[in-house]
């Protein structure tokens, strides 16, 4: 059912956006995989068995990309995940990515607790997705509102989804609205 036909990673240091350089740049890193949708072309009722066949792809996705990410766990500080559908699928076959996706974050960060935010939608050939990143332990911390523009070129085609994990150390490098603080977070529920 699981046939991964290409990995696309990227990392990125932001030194600055027109303010002072960082001391320590934030880094974003995305992983993309870019697999056969198994049900293009068709519908099909249960897609769940798929659901299940994506979670070591996803565990696997998060360990690669905390490697580049500099393989610390604790580093990480913000996370999103995203699909993009080929033509011939339909959206709900990207959503088969939130479970595997998230959780496999959460497993190999060791237990972040806020929920990883996602987005997805149906797009062709060198479509682009921005995928939304909140902080790994609250989601109401406003220097991490964020988003990273992922894509892999020339993916999908229309019998193809691509499925992305992003992970950030820092939140965005001139961030300053106020708001809950990364060292004021109390870890209750995943949100403040």
């Amino acid at each position: 059912m699981i046939e991964v036909r290409r990995i696309h990673l990227t990392v990125e240091d932001i030194f600055h956006e027109g303010g002072p350089p960082a001391a320590v740049p934030p880094r974003r890193g995305a992983i993309c995989a870019v697999l056969r949708n198994p049900y293009a072309g068709r519908y099909v009722a249960d897609i769940l068995p798929m659901m299940e066949a994506l979670n070591p792809v996803g565990v696997e996705m998060a360990q690669r990309l905390l490697t580049a990410m500099g393989g610390d766990p604790a580093t990480i500080e913000g996370y999103g995940k995203g699909a993009i559908v080929g033509s011939a699928g339909e959206i709900e076959h990207g959503a088969l990515w939130h479970v595997p996706g998230g959780y496999a974050m959460r497993e190999v960060l060791g237990g972040a607790k806020a929920i990883v935010p996602s987005t997805k939608k149906v797009g062709g050939p060198g479509c682009r997705l921005d995928v939304p990143i909140t902080h790994v332990n609250a989601s109401y911390v406003r220097t991490h509102y964020d988003a990273m523009e992922v894509g892999v070129p020339g993916a999908p085609a229309a019998d193809e989804l691509v499925y992305a994990l992003v992970m950030t150390r820092g939140g965005r490098v001139h961030a300053r609205i106020g708001g809950l603080q990364a060292h004021e977070i109390k870890g209750e529920d995943g949100l403040r």
